[in-house]
């Protein structure tokens, strides 16, 4: 906010006077989006008062209305890269390349960073981050066990839990199992819902949301729709979902069913393209850069726009081809492609 006498006003101001001849002045101040705005409102004749406040206030309404919208518009989703894009290279390389890549956040990889905690501490997995100049969307992947024996996973989501909250990580990214063939489809979703509110309630204690992943064709948890239903049956504010641009395609998930997707659930993105080949015969190793083959992206892309949504979206390819190129060569195509998608959508 500027500071100063009549006249001393920042240059990033911008004031608005409202009246002539005053025998002092009061000032109505709000912080805009980037900018303070001042609304001087010089004293009047006493029938002139009332008026002259009345036009302050509705200029001081149009103007946060004018800044706010700027702000949704202006504002973009968080760059990300998954370690899944650079898979044969150790955490620190895919911290490392990111940040040289210009990405603003990392996914770490569950294996690099058990490897990578087997010589290093969380602090200097802290060090490493800052000096990169990177932060964490999430840690994946984990299992969201719901049909066999839970405490391993749920023990290993709880101290992913711990290590997520120390680094500033808001988010712990699960795949679903499925249940027998013979168990009806309503008693699965219940019982679903019961077990991944003890994945929430294990993580909520170190502030970490769980994001479910639906996956292509699972005979489960194919779309948002199913793993909607497990968070409703589950009924805690810790639990919410992924969009994955690759499984929502194969699976052939409609846009409407994204758009109909609670924002708040929104947990994180995935983002890829694919090879033009049969739903069925689509396998992870077919995943391309975003962008490039069949996948409309800029689609979900405008829906997130229009709901809002600022979290992360990430690269996620598994692709043998791109993992035989130095990992900073990765980074950059990655950042490349993502950065050319988003400018479709986000100017």
């Amino acid at each position: 906010m500027a500071q100063g006498g009549r006249g001393a006003w920042s240059s990033a101001s911008r004031t608005h006077a409202l009246g002539v001849g005053s025998f002092g002045e009061q000032r109505l101040n709000i912080l805009g989006e980037g900018a303070a705005v001042h609304i001087r409102i010089f004293q009047k004749p006493p029938r002139l008062v009332l008026l002259n406040r009345a036009l302050a206030l509705c200029l001081l309404l149009a103007l946060t209305a004018t800044a706010a919208l700027a702000g949704r518009q202006t504002s973009k989703p968080k760059t990300c890269i998954n370690g899944a894009t650079t898979l044969p290279y150790s955490l620190e390389d895919d911290i490392r390349s990111a940040g040289r890549a210009g990405f603003e956040q990392v996914e770490i990889w569950s294996a690099k960073l058990d490897a990578y905690l087997q010589n290093h501490t969380v602090e200097d997995l802290k060090k490493l981050l800052r000096e990169a100049g990177v932060t964490v969307a999430s840690i994946c992947p984990y299992s969201l066990v719901t049909f066999g024996d839970v405490k391993p996973a749920l023990d290993a989501v709880t101290r992913a839990a711990h290590i997520a909250s120390k680094i500033g990580c808001p988010v712990l990214l699960v795949c679903p199992d499925a249940p027998p063939p013979d168990m009806p489809r309503e008693e699965a979703f219940k019982k679903a819902g019961r077990e991944a509110r003890r994945y929430a309630e294990a993580a909520a204690k170190y502030g970490v949301k769980i994001a479910i992943e639906p996956l292509g064709m699972h005979p489960f948890v194919p779309g948002p729709k199913e793993a909607l239903r497990i968070i409703r049956e589950a009924n805690h504010p810790a639990l919410g979902l992924m969009i994955d641009t690759f499984h929502y395609y194969k699976s052939g998930v409609p846009l409407e069913d994204i758009r109909s997707i609670p924002t708040n659930r929104i947990l994180i993105v995935h983002v890829n393209g694919c090879e033009d080949k049969p739903p069925a015969e689509l396998n992870d190793g077919h995943r391309l850069y975003p962008g490039e083959g069949v996948i409309p992206i800029t689609d979900t892309f405008r829906i997130l726009k229009q709901k809002g949504y600022k979290g992360a979206l990430s690269v996620e390819v598994f692709r043998q081809e791109y993992w035989k190129r130095p990992v900073d060569t990765i980074s950059r195509e990655a950042k490349h492609a993502l950065d050319a998608t988003m400018a479709k959508v986000w100017q």
